[in-house]
């Protein structure tokens, strides 16, 4: 009765590990999908703030192209998680993403510019965290995919936000 009891248990236990890994796995690609979407709308709305309270035509520039990428970008995270029904879109952006976009709004000329351009930095280093997380162990073959093609881009928005932010004086 007792090696009844055991195997039983032994078999619930497993089960249950099973299902919990497959919810982990399933809960990997829905927190990528998530974070990613956040972090592209976040990016879209400080460069919209960029576009109308920023000075310099390179930091307009830089904010029209963070429109234009992360839109792009977004688009193709909802085409990929159109497929999966386990899989949505963020709507708004992070609370952490928001506290700097309001920073942002307090900002106006020179300070702005240089505020705009110390944010691209960090927030660029982390969404390639992110991404290259995702890319080296992500479990969504799809998702996977999409994080790899977009470091590139990624990277590249991080080395031009450095630039603005040695142009415009970074305290960084």
């Amino acid at each position: 009765m007792i090696r009844i009891n055991t195997a039983l248990f032994s078999g619930a236990l497993a089960l249950l590990f099973g299902v919990a890994a497959n919810l982990a796995v399933a809960a990997q690609g829905e927190n990528f999908v998530d974070e990613a979407s956040a972090k592209g709308l976040a990016e879209i709305e400080t460069a919209k703030l960029a576009l109308e309270k920023g000075t310099a035509e390179d930091v307009k520039a830089f904010a029209q192209k963070m429109i234009d990428d992360h839109t792009m970008a977004n688009q193709k995270l909802a085409e990929i998680a159109g497929q999966n029904e386990d899989l949505q879109l963020s709507d708004e952006a992070t609370l952490m993403d928001k506290a700097k976009a309001m920073i942002l709004k307090l900002r106006d000329g020179e300070s702005f510019d240089q505020a705009y351009a110390n944010n691209q930095v960090v927030a660029h280093e982390q969404t390639i965290e992110l991404f290259r997380n995702y890319a080296e162990q992500g479990d969504n073959a799809d998702l996977k995919a999409f994080a790899q093609s977009t470091l590139p881009k990624l990277e590249q928005h991080l080395q031009e936000a450095k630039q603005l932010a040695a142009t415009h004086g970074s305290k960084r």
